[in-house]
């Protein structure tokens, strides 16, 4: 019993003595990639949130999505705003595609919001394209009323649903 105790605390006097070096990983000479390692990727870890090149960023950071009024597809200055900042991250990033996908509230039929849909896409794709990303990039596709985010009946809701969604794909140009 001794010995299974004065192991235990051997056991864990070795654990605490490890981590009481939390450098003991930057040694730049191995290769680290750890946030502290320098170069390019100082100050976050590659594929994060704070990686301005990745998808992370652009959803979160940049912003994926721009809103419409009702029955329309007229993009407004904060709508702008956001696609600026999607276009230079495209441009930036060229190795990635881009799908837009239009949406629209339940109000109207099937047919009516998968049209409006298609145009509140297409008024996207046309914005970005004017600001210098190749349409060879770019597609869209229209869901109308069939992907809601909100569900209820009310304007809170709708306002929500009449939306257009930059989804960057994760396959390059490369590969």
């Amino acid at each position: 019993m001794k010995l299974a105790t004065k192991a235990v605390l051997l056991v864990a006097a070795l654990g605490l003595a490890a981590c009481t070096n939390p450098n003991r990983f930057d040694n730049a000479d191995a290769g680290a990639l750890g946030p502290n390692a320098g170069g390019a990727n100082a100050g976050f870890v590659p594929g994060s949130v704070d990686d301005p090149t990745s998808t992370a960023y652009f959803t979160q950071r940049v912003g994926d999505r721009v809103l419409f009024a009702v029955d329309q597809s007229t993009l407004s200055p904060e709508a702008r705003t956001v696609l600026d900042g999607q276009a230079q991250w495209l441009l930036t990033n060229s190795d990635y595609l881009a799908i837009i996908e239009g949406h629209a509230d339940e109000q109207g039929t099937r047919e009516y919001n998968l049209a409006l849909g298609a145009r509140r896409a297409n008024s996207v794709m046309e914005y970005l394209v004017s600001k210098g990303v190749p349409s060879s990039r770019l597609k869209f596709i229209s869901y109308g009323k069939e992907r809601p985010i909100e569900i209820c009946s009310e304007e809170s809701c709708y306002a929500k649903n009449r939306r257009a969604v930059t989804v960057i794909s994760a396959s390059s140009l490369t590969g």
